[in-house]
């Protein structure tokens, strides 16, 4: 048997490929944590238990990686697998990575490095995702129960991506692995326009009628909140000082590389805000 390995398989961008490889027949296994009694293709998979890894991989000749999240270095426990990825003769590995650098965090970059080392795997590099302003992600949380945005980044813009954009520019790269992505290995995915908070803010208000504000605050004080969220100490830190970046316009890009992989350009923030209005109705409120 041949197929796709989804790593992350419930998750924002595993949970749309997934449909997507099997509207194209595409066999696919779901490896999650917490895998579906349902779901006949889901399997357990745990970066910390590398026991689990050989039987998700085994028959798969694709993989969509999804690294471990709110770490500052995802190599321990990534480096396991693609060993094994390698020894199984895995064909393509499509690496969700990201455009923004964590400051102080070359685990990353190195995990990249190896993926796009390897013929025939690719690293997709997304910008920030429009589903976090969406709960329960800490951005999408705090503007459901307090209809505020708490921002170190200034009037700095960042290249918003749909996360189905995401799943769709995967798509493309897995669909067929007999068809190679030629010399590129690296894919900057971006929305069709950079945004800043504010922009955001005003695009929310005005498509669901919710007043939304943007506070500014120190990046210091905003990783205090997202360890109040629950995320580890040093992750916190680090993706609040990502802001500065942001600042300093250094996030501030977007590329045609949804359009060149799917044939389609990436959904605008407006769009994705008529696709979600009613999420972001206040605490306590009722729709009729």
């Amino acid at each position: 048997m041949t197929g796709v390995l989804v790593t992350g398989g419930t998750g924002k961008t595993g949970n749309a490929l997934a449909e997507l490889l099997r509207g194209n027949g595409v066999p696919v296994r779901v490896a999650s944590r917490n895998p579906s009694d349902g779901d006949p293709d889901a399997v357990r998979f745990d970066w910390g238990d590398p026991t689990t890894h050989p039987a998700a991989l085994s028959g798969m000749d694709r993989v969509y990686l999804v690294p471990p999240t709110n770490t500052t270095d995802p190599m321990p426990l990534v480096k396991p697998f693609l060993a094994e990825a390698e020894r199984l003769g895995v064909r393509r590995v499509v690496l969700l990575g990201s455009a923004i650098v964590l400051p102080n965090a070359p685990g990353a970059l190195e995990l990249a490095a190896r993926v796009r080392a390897r013929p025939g795997w690719v690293v997709l590099r997304a910008s920030g995702f429009m589903q976090n302003f969406l709960a329960p992600h800490p951005l999408g949380e705090r503007i459901r129960r307090h209809g505020e945005i708490r921002t170190a980044a200034g009037a700095g813009r960042l290249g918003w991506i749909d996360t189905r954009d995401i799943a769709a520019a995967a798509c493309a790269l897995l669909i067929d692995p007999g068809v190679e992505p030629g010399d590129q290995r690296d894919y900057l995915l971006t929305g069709p326009k950079a945004l800043s908070y504010q922009e955001a803010a005003a695009i929310i208000t005005a498509r669901t009628g919710r007043p939304i504000r943007v506070l500014h605050t120190g990046a210091d004080e905003l990783a205090g909140t997202y360890r109040a969220a629950g995320m580890p100490g040093e992750f916190a830190v680090a993706l609040a000082a990502v802001e500065d970046g942001i600042k300093a316009g250094r996030e501030d890009l977007v590329s045609t590389a949804v359009l060149d992989l799917t044939g389609r350009p990436p959904r605008r923030f407006a769009e994705f805000v008529q696709d979600h209005a009613t999420e972001w109705a206040p605490v306590g409120s009722s729709e009729c």
